[in-house]
C-alpha cells in the first residue's frame, strides 16, 4: 500500500461530491434557519426529533475518521475481533433504552455534567465537565480531523496542514450555525451516503478477491480461507505478528473471542467493557446522549437506539470486512517492521479508492469519507460548545446571562473548540501506535471512573458526593500508575497491557473506592436521592411508550436485535 498515487478525479465525480454538499447544504440550513434564542432549541433541538433523526444521528456521530481509516486498518492487523467494538454495543444499547432513556428523560437536564451536580457534587460537575471537553478534543475531534486530513493527503496530495484546517472549517460550520437540529437532520442524510458508498467499497472489492467470476460469494470465499492464515504467505505474517497481536505463538484472525493478552480485544472486555467504557460512551457522553435528550418522547429515543442498533449490525460490512479483504489481497505490509505496520494500514482504506473505484464514481465515496468526517465533527462541536456554555461559563462565570447571550458564547466556543482540535491534529502522526488503538486507549483511560460513579450512583441511594469525587481523583491517579507501572517494571503480568484490562481494572477499583468512602461518609441530602436522580424499581415504569401495535413495538425490534447480534458473535466465536 506504500507509494500510493494522487487520486484522479473526472468532473462527473466533482458533480457527485457538489450535489452531495448542496443537499448537505439546503438541509443544514432549513432545518437550523429559525432565530435561536433559547438554549433549549439551540442545544437540544427544542426536543422534537424522530425516531429516524435520532437514529441516524446517534450512529453517524460515532461513525467516523475512526471508522474509515481507523478501524479498517485495525481490522487489516486484528482481523474480525475488531467487531466488536460495533457488535458489543448490544448491552450498552440494551440497558440505555429499558432503564437510562426513561431515567435520563424523567430528569430533564441539559447535560450530563448537570446530573452530576443534582446527583453527587457541583465538583464533580466542573470536573466531568472539564474533562468532557478535554476528552472530545483530544480523543474525538483531534483524532478524527487526523484521520480525514491524512485521507486526504493521500488521495490528493495536499499537505496535512491544510488538509486537516480545511475539513475542520467545512465540516463544523453547521454546527455553529444551526445546533442540535441541524446537526441531527444533516446526519440522517449523511448516514444514507455513507452505509451507500461504505457497502459499494466492500462489494467491489468482494468482487476483485474473485478473480474472473466477479463473484461477491466467490470473494467471500477467498476472503475467509486467506484470513484462516493457513498456509502461504499469510500464515507467515500471521505467525511472525502473533506475539505483537496477542502475545501467544498462534493467533486466529476469525474469531471474536482472544486471550486475555490480546491487544485490543481480550475476552472479558467483551461483557465487562460494558462498565469500564461502553456506559460512559454511549450513556453520559454528551455527544451521543445528545440526541436521545432532544427526542420527541420516550418512545421516539427507544426506537431510535433500536434503529442505531441495527446500523451497528451493518458497520462492520462497511469499515471491518474491507480490512480482512485487503489482507487477503495484500498481506506483505504485517511484513514491515512492527513500528510501521500501524500507519501503512492506516492508509488501507484510502489504497482501495484508489485501485476499486472507478473514475466517475470516486466523488460519491469521497463525499462518503467527507460524510464520516463531518457528521462527528458536527456532533462532538456542538455537544463540546453545549457542556461549555452550560456547565462551565454559565456555571461559573455568568450564572444570569440570557438564553440568546448563551447560544451566542455556544458559537464562539465552537469556534476555539475547533481552533484547538486543529493544532492537536497536526501532533497525532508523531504517534507510533495505530489511529484505532490510539483513540481506543484514551476511552479506556477517561472512561471508568465516571461510568463506575455513575453506575453506583443511580443504583444505590447510599452513594453520597465524596465518595464519587474520591473515586473520580483516585481514577485517573490510578490510571496513570498503571501505565506507568507496564512501561517501566518489566516483570508485569501480560494481562495488564492490553488497555480495555487496564480500563477494567480501574473500573472494579473505582467502584470499591466509591463505595467504602461512601460507607464512613455522611449519607446524602434528601434532594441528591429523589425519584429523578436515583432509580426507584417500584416508580420507574420501564414499559411505557413501548408503541401501539406488535409491528410498532420497541419490543419487537429489539428482540430481533439482540437475536442478530448472537448469532454473528457465535458465527465468528472460533468454535468448530
Amino acid at each position: 500500500m506504500r507509494g500510493m498515487d494522487s487520486f484522479q478525479l473526472t468532473r462527473l465525480d466533482y458533480l457527485a461530491f457538489a450535489g452531495y454538499f448542496v443537499v448537505l447544504c439546503v438541509i443544514g440550513w432549513w432545518t437550523g434557519r429559525h432565530e435561536k434564542e433559547e438554549a433549549d432549541d439551540y442545544f437540544l433541538a427544542g426536543r422534537t426529533l424522530p425516531w429516524y433523526v435520532v437514529g441516524s444521528s446517534f450512529i453517524a456521530s460515532n461513525i467516523s475518521t475512526e471508522h474509515f481509516i481507523a478501524m479498517i486498518g485495525a481490522a487489516y492487523i486484528y482481523g474480525i475481533c475488531v467487531a466488536m467494538s460495533e457488535w458489543g454495543n448490544v448491552l450498552s444499547f440494551s440497558v440505555l433504552i429499558w432503564f437510562f432513556i426513561p431515567f435520563l428523560l424523567a430528569s430533564r437536564v441539559f447535560t450530563t455534567p448537570e446530573f452530576m451536580e443534582k446527583r453527587f457534587h457541583p465538583w464533580l460537575r466542573q470536573i466531568f465537565a472539564l474533562l468532557t471537553v478535554v476528552s472530545n478534543v483530544v480523543a474525538f475531534l483531534a483524532a478524527l480531523l487526523y484521520g480525514g486530513g491524512l485521507a486526504l493527503e493521500n488521495l490528493f496530495g495536499w499537505s496535512l496542514g491544510f488538509s486537516i484546517v480545511a475539513l475542520a472549517v467545512v465540516a463544523g460550520s453547521w454546527a455553529i450555525y444551526g445546533g442540535l437540529k441541524s446537526v441531527a437532520w444533516t446526519d440522517f442524510f449523511t448516514v444514507i451516503v455513507m452505509i451507500v458508498g461504505g457497502l459499494m467499497v466492500t462489494i467491489l472489492g468482494l468482487r476483485m478477491l474473485a478473480g474472473d467470476s466477479h463473484s461477491i460469494v466467490e470473494g467471500w470465499k477467498v476472503m475467509i480461507q486467506r484470513n484462516q492464515a493457513a498456509g502461504g504467505v499469510w500464515r507467515e505474517v500471521v505467525e511472525k505478528t502473533a506475539p505483537q497481536l496477542a502475545q501467544t505463538a498462534h493467533y486466529d484472525r476469525l474469531s471474536v473471542i482472544q486471550p486475555m493478552t490480546h491487544a485490543t480485544t481480550p475476552w472479558p472486555s467483551l461483557i465487562l467493557g460494558l462498565f469500564s467504557v461502553s456506559i460512559w460512551y454511549n450513556v453520559i457522553n454528551q455527544f451521543m446522549i445528545q440526541r436521545v435528550l432532544g427526542a420527541r418522547n420516550m418512545y421516539h429515543a427507544r426506537m431510535g437506539i433500536v434503529l442505531a442498533g441495527y446500523m451497528k449490525i451493518l458497520t462492520p460490512a462497511i469499515v471491518v470486512v474491507p480490512g480482512l479483504i485487503l489482507f487477503a489481497q495484500n498481506p506483505d505490509v504485517l511484513a514491515l517492521p512492527w513500528k510501521e505496520v500501524p500507519r501503512e494500514a492506516d492508509k488501507g482504506y484510502v489504497h482501495m479508492l484508489q485501485t476499486l473505484i472507478p473514475v466517475g464514481w470516486r466523488g460519491l465515496f469521497l463525499a462518503a469519507l467527507f460524510g464520516a468526517v463531518q457528521s462527528t465533527v458536527n456532533s462532538v462541536l456542538n455537544s463540546t460548545a453545549t457542556v461549555f456554555t452550560l456547565d462551565i461559563y454559565q456555571r461559573l462565570l455568568h450564572p444570569r446571562a440570557s438564553q440568546k447571550h448563551l447560544v451566542r458564547v455556544g458559537m464562539v466556543s465552537a469556534v476555539m473548540i475547533l481552533a484547538i482540535s486543529i493544532a492537536i491534529a497536526m501532533m497525532i502522526g508523531r504517534l507510533e501506535s495505530s489511529l484505532f488503538v490510539y483513540i481506543q486507549s484514551l476511552y479506556a483511560f477517561f472512561a471508568p471512573p465516571f461510568s463506575a460513579v455513575f453506575v453506583l450512583g443511580i443504583l444505590w441511594r447510599r452513594i453520597n458526593g465524596i465518595g464519587a469525587l474520591t473515586a473520580v481523583l483516585f481514577g485517573f491517579a490510578f490510571g496513570i500508575a498503571m501505565k506507568v507501572y507496564v512501561q517501566q517494571i518489566s516483570s508485569h503480568p501480560p494481562w495488564l497491557e492490553p488497555y480495555a484490562m487496564q480500563g477494567i481494572l480501574n473500573w472494579g477499583a473505582c467502584a470499591v473506592v466509591c463505595i467504602a468512602v461512601s460507607l464512613f461518609t455522611p449519607s446524602p441530602r434528601p434532594e441528591q436521592v429523589t425519584d429523578q436522580l436515583t432509580f426507584n424499581w417500584k416508580r420507574l415504569n420501564i414499559f411505557a411508550e413501548l408503541g401501539d401495535h406488535w409491528y410498532t413495538s420497541v419490543i419487537t425490534w429489539w428482540g430481533l436485535f439482540v437475536l442478530l447480534i448472537v448469532a454473528l458473535i457465535v458465527a465468528f466465536s472460533g468454535m468448530p
